[in-house]
C-alpha cells in the first residue's frame, strides 16, 4: 500500500503553477492529497494531476480569528487522514499545517522555505514574523530552505538549530526545458510583441513596490529620454492592497506609449521570447522561477543581489547583479545592455547551458524523491 503524502500551500495558485507537473509524479509513489485555500486552481490542479484536492481556507495575512479556525481544520483533517508526511510550502500554510501534523503526530513533518519576509520587516513585525518561522521550524522535523540565500538567512537569524537541507541546487521544481523553449510556435507569437531596432527588456511578476517597480520604471524612463529605442514590457496584475506601486507609477504604467502592460498571462514564454533582456529588480524573494525560466528562453537578465537570484544570475556570464533598492544602479545596468550588444549576446548565449545544467526538472524531482524515499523509510 502506498504511503499517504498531504502537500499543502496558502493559496492553490502556488501549488497549481509552482509545483506543475510534481504531484502527478509524486502520486506514482505515494497517495497525494493537495490542500490549499478555495479557488478555481484547485479543479486544474485534480484534474490536470490527478491527485485528490481539499480546500481549506487560508490567510495570507496574520487574522488570528482566521487562523485559529484554518488550524481546527487542519487538525481535524490530519486526523482524519492520518497521512505519513504532510510537506508544507508558503509561510501561513507552513505555520499552520506544521502545527496542526505536530498535534496529530503526523511521522514526518517537512516545510520548505521559498522566501523569508521577516529580513526586509522591521520592529514589532520583524520579531512577530521570527517567532512564526521559529515555530514553524519547531514543529517540523525536516527543514528545506529553496536556496543557499534562504539557508544563510535562518541560520543568521537563528531561526532553528535543526538541520537545514537544501535539494539539488534549489528550487522548488527545476524547470521544463521542452516547454520554456524558443518553438515555432512560441516565436510566432511573439513577432507580435517584437520590435525591431528596439531593445526589449522584460519584467515578469506582480506590479507592486517589493518587486522594485517604482524603480524599474522611472529608470526605463530616463532610459527613453537618451535613447527612443527601448521598450518595457510588463507582464503581470497589479496588486493594489498588498503593496502597491506609486499613483504616478501606474500611470506611467497604463499610459507610455513604450512601455506594454500585458497583465497577468497563464503563458509567458512568448513575451520573453520577444525581448532582449529580463530585468527583475526586486526587495526580496526565496529562488524566484522568473529568472530560470527566461535564462531557459535563452534571455540575460539584470536581478538584484538578493537571495536566488544571486543565485541563479553569475555575474557577466549570464547577466548582471546590483544593489536592491538602487534606482541609479538599475539605470546604469540597462544602459549598459543597451550600449554593449555583443557582450549581452555572449551573456544570452550563456543563459540556457547554465540553467539546463543547474535546474532541469527531472534532476529535480529526482532528488526530491530521493528525499522522501529517504526521510519516510526513516
Amino acid at each position: 500500500m502506498k504511503k499517504k503524502l498531504i502537500r499543502t500551500s496558502t493559496i492553490p495558485a502556488s501549488l497549481e503553477t509552482l509545483l506543475k507537473g510534481q504531484l502527478q509524479m509524486l502520486s506514482k509513489y505515494y497517495n497525494v492529497l493537495a490542500v490549499s485555500s478555495p479557488g478555481e486552481e484547485m479543479k486544474v490542479l485534480e484534474k490536470r494531476e490527478g491527485v485528490r484536492t481539499i480546500a481549506i481556507p487560508m490567510e495570507r495575512r496574520i487574522s488570528l480569528i482566521k487562523d485559529f479556525i484554518s488550524l481546527i481544520r487542519l487538525i481535524i483533517l490530519f486526523a482524519k487522514e492520518k497521512p505519513d508526511m504532510v510537506h508544507s510550502i508558503t509561510p501561513k500554510a507552513g505555520l499552520l499545517s506544521m502545527l496542526a501534523a505536530w498535534i496529530t503526530r503526523v511521522p514526518v513533518r517537512m516545510h520548505t522555505f521559498t522566501g523569508l519576509v521577516f529580513p526586509t520587516a522591521t520592529g514589532k513585525m520583524q520579531k512577530l514574523l521570527i517567532m512564526m518561522d521559529r515555530l514553524t521550524c519547531f514543529c517540523a522535523t525536516h527543514i528545506n530552505p529553496e536556496g543557499e540565500g534562504v539557508k544563510r538567512d535562518l541560520v543568521d537569524y537563528k531561526i532553528t538549530s535543526k538541520p537545514l537541507h537544501i535539494i539539488a541546487n534549489g528550487n522548488v521544481n527545476g524547470i521544463d526545458l521542452e516547454y520554456f523553449d524558443r518553438t515555432p510556435e512560441v516565436m510566432e507569437k511573439a513577432r507580435s510583441y517584437r520590435e525591431e531596432g528596439s531593445f526589449t527588456f522584460c519584467f515578469v511578476g506582480r506590479m507592486v513596490k517589493d518587486k522594485g517597480i517604482n524603480e524599474l520604471v522611472r529608470s526605463f524612463l530616463r532610459l527613453y529620454q537618451e535613447n527612443g529605442r527601448v521598450r518595457l514590457l510588463l507582464v503581470g496584475p497589479f496588486e493594489k492592497e498588498l503593496d502597491p506601486v506609486s499613483p504616478k507609477v501606474e500611470e506611467q504604467i497604463l499610459h507610455h506609449p513604450e512601455i506594454c502592460f500585458m497583465g497577468l498571462q497563464c503563458d509567458v514564454r512568448s513575451f520573453l521570447a520577444a525581448s532582449d533582456a529580463l530585468v527583475f529588480p526586486s526587495y526580496r524573494e526565496g529562488f524566484p522561477n522568473v529568472v530560470i525560466q527566461a535564462g531557459a528562453m535563452g534571455l540575460p537578465a539584470i536581478v538584484t543581489d538578493i537571495n536566488g537570484c544571486n543565485e541563479i544570475v553569475l555575474p557577466e556570464q549570464n547577466g548582471v547583479v546590483i544593489p536592491p533598492k538602487n534606482e541609479q544602479a538599475l539605470y546604469e545596468a540597462m544602459k549598459y545592455f543597451v550600449t554593449h550588444p555583443e557582450e549581452v549576446e555572449k551573456m544570452a548565449e550563456n543563459a540556457r547551458p547554465l540553467i539546463a545544467s543547474r535546474y532541469e526538472q527531472q534532476r529535480v524531482w529526482d532528488a526530491l524523491l530521493a528525499e522522501y524515499k529517504s526521510i519516510i523509510k526513516k
